[in-house]
Formats: C-alpha cells, sequence, structure tokens
C-alpha cells in the first residue's frame, strides 16, 4: 500500500528517506491561517499542532483516498502564545531577540488518514532554551541563515547553523525538526504498512 507525506517540508521528506521509508510527497491544499483563525478561542496548542496535521492529510487523501496519507504540523509556543512563522527577515529578527535567553516549547503533530478515515494521531514536545546571544551574533546568524529561514517556525533550523542558538534542549530530535518519527515508525511497523 502506498505512502503519501502530505507535505512541501523538505526536512521531513529527508527524515524518512534517510529511515528508509518510501514516501511519495503531495503538497497539501490548505489554507493554514484560515484554518487557525477559525479554531475557537482558547483551543490548546496541541490540539492546533493535530488539527492542522490532520486537515493537510485529508486534503491530499481526498486526491488518493486507497493511500495511507501522513499529513504534519508543528508550532511554537511561548508563554501560552503560539508564534507563526516570520513573514520576512525583520520578523525573524524579532521573533529571535524574543527568544533569546528564554524557553519555549515545540508540539510536532501528525495525523495519518485513509479515505475518510483518521487512523491515527501522533503529537510528542519539546522544550528549547536559546542562549542569551548578541545582537551582534544574531545579525550574523541571520545573514548565514539567508532568507528560507523566514519559512521555519522560529526562525532557526536546529539541524544547521541554528544549533548555535541554544544552550539547553530536552526532547526528541526528530520531534524538534518536525516529525515525531520514532512513534509513527513503530505505528506503520504494527500496521504492517513497513518490515517489522
Amino acid at each position: 500500500m502506498s505512502l503519501i507525506l502530505a507535505s512541501t517540508s523538505p526536512i521531513r521528506r529527508r527524515l524518512l528517506a534517510n529511515a528508509a521509508i518510501a514516501v511519495e510527497c503531495v503538497p497539501p491544499a490548505t489554507d493554514e491561517a484560515a484554518l487557525r483563525r477559525a479554531m475557537p478561542p482558547g483551543t490548546l496548542p496541541a490540539a492546533v499542532a493535530e488539527m492542522l496535521a490532520e486537515a493537510k492529510a485529508r486534503s491530499v487523501s481526498a486526491e488518493f483516498p486507497a493511500a495511507h496519507v501522513i499529513g504534519a504540523d508543528q508550532i511554537l509556543v511561548l508563554d501560552d502564545a503560539i508564534l507563526a512563522k516570520p513573514g520576512d527577515s525583520a520578523a525573524a529578527r524579532r521573533q529571535l531577540a524574543m527568544l533569546r535567553g528564554r524557553t519555549h516549547t515545540l508540539i510536532s503533530a501528525l495525523a495519518v488518514i485513509r479515505g475518510a478515515r483518521r487512523l491515527a494521531i501522533i503529537t510528542d514536545r519539546a522544550e528549547l532554551t536559546m542562549r542569551s546571544f548578541t545582537d551582534s551574533f544574531l545579525d550574523r546568524y541571520l545573514e548565514a541563515a539567508g532568507p528560507g529561514i523566514t519559512g521555519a517556525v522560529g526562525a532557526y533550523r536546529l539541524e544547521e547553523h541554528g544549533v548555535q542558538l541554544f544552550e539547553r534542549i530536552a526532547g526528541d530530535y526528530f520531534t524538534i525538526l518536525g516529525l515525531p518519527l520514532l512513534p509513527l515508525l513503530a505505528y506503520l511497523r504494527a500496521e504492517r504498512l513497513i518490515p517489522s
């Protein structure tokens, strides 16, 4: 049976490929901002991530109902507020300055859908503490990271130069990269979708 990743994320695709999981990648047709606005006030952050992951999977599953479709989403929470991906480098700078010297939470969720059925929801979280870096370091980091960093939640990529922003990390590495990979692999093995 085919597996589809409802995502345009290169890192999620690479994580699955590195784990020898063959997936087809299909971009989801979802408007994340509209979905977030439609959520009731006070929706818990984990529920937001789960709903977005499921919406992505459902949008692709409608086109490929026989496939097992994996949707994923990640959100960043600071002091009970959900931060969006920065839209430009000025917003990335403001966001990193706000995160500097503080601890935030990354919540990664995934949904597995087949046809109209939700088969699994998997959610994990990690706590990350940024160090108190200087403004000049921040300027150098943003220059090295380039404009693509505005597409990353938190304006960093831990698997790259962004690791230098941190002093402490508690949580699963794959969850931090945006995909709770180990629980997903356990689910796929249990369902005999991959060899056990």
